[in-house]
């Protein structure tokens, strides 16, 4: 299929919040946090385990259905085909990568700060990345989400929300079932404010910022800092 020059409306549209309790948010966020990883042969083993959790969990049928849009699409039957889908959405589009702090900062000084900032809020709440990957990785932030703290994971998910509704209509552009995961993951969080909309609707337009510079400079280091009860320890 050729690339088109045009996003569907459909795909610009707001994902409503849904209500889940919070036995339901950890659920569905390790499971994206798995799904969105890239598709090992071990992670591809534990599929139909995690069809079956979901299943037994009783969860809203919006989020339902999302999160089926991936498990029961025909990308997702072999290992190979999801292997090449993978690659071919995730690596070499801008628009989609699952590096949040890259929607905001592109590969300029601030991506440094912006990377130093999601360790520190794993700190603070009490753990390290022992992973060789970078803190801003949309499923180790998921993961944090669902074993963590979940309050510090929601306001790094909240504060990066433009990047993940960027990530969502560049996968349903692409016809990606990928976009089911992402779009559920959007339900599990607050609705969007105006700003935040407008940011991302720019973000549609301008994209990632494209200053050339590298992640080392890092610039001045700013602690994370979330409300009263919260710190870099």
């Amino acid at each position: 299929m050729l690339p088109t020059s045009f996003i569907p409306v459909s795909h610009l549209r707001e994902t409503p919040a849904v209500r889940v309790d919070a036995d339901q948010r950890r659920l569905i966020h390790m499971a994206a946090s798995i799904l969105l990883d890239y598709p090992t042969p071990e992670r591809y083993e534990h599929f139909h385990l995690i069809r079956s959790e979901l299943a037994a969990a009783n969860l809203p049928t919006p989020v339902a259905q999302e999160l089926a849009r991936f498990l029961d699409a025909p990308q997702t039957h072999s290992l190979q085909e999801l292997e090449k889908h993978y690659v071919s959405i995730f690596d070499l589009k801008r628009r989609a990568t699952m590096y949040l702090s890259y929607y905001l900062t592109g590969d300029t000084r601030k991506r440094g700060t912006a990377l130093v900032r999601f360790t520190e809020a794993y700190r603070a709440g009490g753990r390290e990345v022992a992973r060789q990957e970078l803190p801003d990785y949309l499923p180790m932030v998921l993961e944090f989400s669902a074993t963590g703290d979940a309050e510090i994971a929601g306001h790094l998910l909240s504060s990066h929300r433009e990047g993940i509704e960027l990530l969502r209509t560049t996968l349903e552009s692409a016809g990606s079932p990928y976009a089911g995961l992402v779009a559920a993951l959007c339900m599990t969080l607050p609705a969007i404010d105006q700003a935040t909309k407008e940011r991302y609707l720019r973000l549609i337009t301008d994209g990632p910022p494209a200053e050339m510079v590298g992640v080392t400079a890092m610039g001045p280091l700013e602690p994370f800092t979330f409300g009263e009860n919260h710190g870099s320890r």
